[in-house]
């Protein structure tokens, strides 16, 4: 059986992205994990790390507040990352290059809550654990290498994936809401959101996950500051109609996706877009199933897309976006 992730606050409401609710953020802001069911990632509350972990990898922000050293990479990530490269086919398109990306990762343990560890907000590394939104993030930062095979290229993309316009301007300045990451990432050609042109149906969320449940995300107990970009935030998205694929027409549209693609579970947890966030995997026989980081079982491969998302619980189908080179 698959072990079926929800990410919820998606951003996912991210890591506290990715974010869901399941397991574990978004999608990528303070994912407090709020379980909602035995086998998802939430991204709306926070939940204690089984066990110890090394503290992930950080780059400041802004110059504004900016430590005496700047952390980049541990030794162990510039290990993988260099791996990672050398691994990467230059023969090959840019969707089977985003899937072998991901292969390489197979098996990574899964760790929730990663990103909300430091103040001021910092870019959160880590090429040795991952949430569901940081495993999809990692990739396509790698993937999207093309001659800038370097530490500091690597950084910058994972920045210009997660911030809002690319810019660390504190906690809010995150994509916290996965549906919101997109959003964002598509008007800077980043990615293109194919759920409208895949006959998905509108629906309007109300994400006000983490202003409801601020006593769960650490960066916004005791700081007010924090609370009322918050509040701002949500009430901006409040506008923004979004659509999904339900559940049961996801198998019909296998033909139009490729390998690659995110694939976001859309949810009716209250106050969530999302829940959980993968990449479509095609394997060589033809199946089209999802690779993501699980809560239980780390990076995985489930072997059918609209099986696992039948798993998830709360989950209503999902939202899909085609990952660009970038511009």
């Amino acid at each position: 059986m698959d072990e079926a992730p929800i990410i919820g606050l998606m951003t996912i409401v991210r890591r506290p992205l990715l974010i869901a609710v399941m397991g574990s953020g978004l999608m990528l802001g303070a994912l407090v994990h709020h379980r909602v069911s035995a086998q998802g990632e939430a991204r709306g509350s926070v939940t204690g790390a089984g066990n110890p972990t090394p503290a992930p990898s950080v780059v400041p922000l802004s110059p504004k507040a900016t430590p005496k050293a700047t952390v980049t990479l541990t030794q162990r990530d510039r290990t993988t990352l260099q791996r990672t490269f050398k691994a990467l086919s230059d023969r090959r398109d840019f969707p089977d290059q985003i899937q072998q990306v991901a292969e390489q990762f197979l098996a990574v343990p899964y760790q929730a809550d990663m990103l909300d560890r430091a103040e001021p907000e910092v870019l959160t590394l880590s090429l040795q654990k991952f949430d569901c939104v940081l495993f999809v993030e990692s990739v396509l930062a790698i993937a999207r290498a093309g001659d800038d095979r370097s530490e500091a290229g690597f950084v910058a993309r994972m920045q210009a994936q997660r911030y809002r316009g690319g810019v660390i301007d504190g906690y809010c300045s995150r994509l916290h809401y996965f549906s919101d990451w997109i959003g964002d990432n598509q008007q800077r050609g980043l990615v293109e959101d194919l759920t409208p042109r895949l006959g998905g149906v509108t629906f309007k969320p109300r994400l006000d996950f983490m202003s409801q449940h601020w006593q769960k995300y650490p960066r916004l107990v005791g700081n007010s500051n924090n609370r009322d970009c918050v509040d701002r935030m949500e009430t901006t998205l409040a506008s923004q109609p979004r659509t999904y694929l339900p559940t049961a027409s996801i198998a019909q549209h296998y033909d139009q996706l490729q390998s690659g693609d995110i694939v976001a579970i859309a949810t009716a947890v209250p106050g969530l877009d999302t829940t959980h966030v993968g990449l479509l995997y095609r394997s060589a026989s033809g199946g089209v199933g999802i690779i993501h980081a699980a809560p239980r079982s780390g990076v995985k491969v489930s072997r059918d897309l609209q099986s696992f998302v039948e798993q998830v619980d709360q989950a209503i189908g999902i939202m899909v976006a085609r990952p660009s080179i970038g511009p």
